[in-house]
């Protein structure tokens, strides 16, 4: 078992180097398209930091683990709100813009309580099975479309006139695609060998993907995010983890049962309940403004974050 705990922080490495090159990368894109380092936090740093969470999905569920594969997703959105803006929160108060309040934060919450009901077949459909069906998936992505749709018209504000790097498009696209490459490669060196760790001690599924796997492929969004924290970039940390669950949750849910439908066991609705309950604390949290009028998470808010997170994990390890 010593192997695999040098390959883990191999890959702990790497995705912190991947986070670095990604946040300069987006951040000269945002910079030449002249639009804000948000816009970029929700579209091209979620993609790329949620590359993890979407190649455990599709192995999970094409190969019967469908416990592994919901606890990912709900583990990792967990995990993002909690630990990653909890730990971004203490090194840097995160203050944000009017409209991360009262739309993408939001709109996180809205995407888990849509997928409450598609995956609760049994009380909603009379079923004998809860099961994420191929129409769900096609719901899902509908969603996510609109999403787009909405972030294609933030890119048409201008962004912010803020301290950015700025590359030739050669050298930003380059940091771009080989920050995408070292935070899926370090992300599955992570899930991989923990996952191995975990089993050998005879854990469940449902708990590996809560725990072990929803951290590692939280990580690319820990490593992102506080290291734009601590470049002051608070816009695209925030960006970052909002943008990554949306993700999580209308595309890599609506693209992996339309590859391989898979049921669900009913324990898992209550971690769709912490989910929603952690997003909601975040907008409850994010409503006090600043001085200059702008909505923030100050470091007490970013202490109660990891503490409830460490509470969670306690919880779910007594429950197995």
């Amino acid at each position: 078992m010593f192997i695999p705990l040098i390959i883990l922080f191999i890959g702990l490495a790497i995705l912190i180097f991947g986070g670095d090159m990604f946040v300069k990368g987006a951040s000269s894109v945002a910079k030449k398209l002249r639009v804000s380092s948000m816009v970029i936090g929700l579209t091209i740093v979620s993609f790329g930091t949620s590359a993890p969470e979407l190649a455990v999905n599709i192995f999970s569920a094409t190969q019967g683990a469908p416990g592994l594969a919901i606890g990912n997703i709900l583990g990792s959105n967990i995990a993002n709100i909690l630990l990653v803006l909890g730990i971004a929160a203490i090194i840097c108060p995160l203050k944000i813009k009017e409209g991360t309040t009262w739309k993408e934060i939001p709109l996180g919450l809205l995407s888990l309580v849509v997928l409450f009901f598609l995956t609760n077949d049994i009380w909603f459909a009379n079923s004998q099975e809860n099961l994420l069906s191929r129409g769900d998936g096609f719901v899902l992505l509908s969603l996510f479309t609109i999403f787009m749709v909405y972030t294609y018209g933030l890119s048409k504000v201008k962004g912010d006139d803020d301290d950015i790097d700025m590359y030739s498009w050669g050298r930003s696209i380059f940091y771009i695609l080989l920050g995408v490459t070292l935070l899926v490669v370090g992300g599955k060196l992570i899930v991989d060998n923990a996952t191995l760790l975990a089993r050998a001690a005879g854990l469940s599924e449902l708990f590996i993907g809560l725990t072990i796997a929803a951290l590692g492929t939280s990580l690319p969004e820990l490593a992102t995010s506080v290291i734009a924290a601590f470049k002051g970039k608070v816009d695209l940390a925030v960006g970052n983890v909002v943008g990554s669950n949306i993700f999580n949750v209308l595309w890599i849910l609506g693209v992996t049962p339309i590859i391989a439908p898979f049921t669900l066991p009913l324990a898992v609705n209550f971690d769709i309940y912490i989910a929603a309950f952690a997003a909601a604390l975040l907008f409850g949290l994010m409503l006090k403004r600043d001085a200059k009028k702008r909505y923030s998470l100050g470091r007490g808010e970013g202490i109660l974050f990891v503490l409830l997170y460490v509470v969670y994990i306690g919880y779910i390890s007594f429950r197995g």
